[in-house]
């Protein structure tokens, strides 16, 4: 293994929490048609903790594709692209490292964007978003961290 264990987790562990957390809503909501659980469906004033309202939202979908079923996709390459980091030749690493930082990035860049929806715009929270909010940056931080505060991966 090219990377030690303590590494490979800390680079796994937060899309693993994502894509726990979009598949629930992906599974649960839109393919069971069900409430999702630990997510009520509070209103009035102010911004609610609602799930519904955030995934029911015309913001939900791009082109008619749920962003959460795009987030198992991002975060299943991101799982992909770690593999290739610990058990690929010298050159797939290299490349999945850089493309990791990359990919990273623009998950990291499209947050703060879907935080004003969710604030702004719909006035709703959604627990599981959140989580996926939350596993988008500290992957970014995780991954800035090895490549340039250790300065060495392996």
């Amino acid at each position: 293994m090219r990377i030690s264990w303590l590494k490979l987790v800390l680079l796994m562990a937060m899309s693993v929490f994502g894509l726990w957390a979009s598949s629930m809503v992906v599974v649960v909501y839109y393919t069971l048609k069900q409430d999702l659980p630990f997510c009520p469906l509070e209103g009035g004033p102010g911004i609610a903790l609602n799930c519904y309202a955030v995934l029911s939202s015309r913001y939900s979908q791009i082109f008619g594709v749920p962003l959460e079923l795009l987030a198992v996709g991002y975060f299943i390459v991101n799982l992909i692209l770690v593999y290739f980091i610990a058990f690929g030749s010298d050159r797939l690493f290299k490349t999945s490292l850089k493309t990791l930082f990359g990919w990273r990035f623009i998950g990291i860049v499209i947050v703060p964007y879907l935080v004003f929806v969710e604030l702004f715009l719909v006035r709703a929270i959604c627990i599981y978003c959140t989580m996926m909010h939350v596993a988008i940056i500290a992957d970014f931080i995780i991954i800035s961290y090895l490549l340039f505060y250790k300065r060495e991966i392996t």
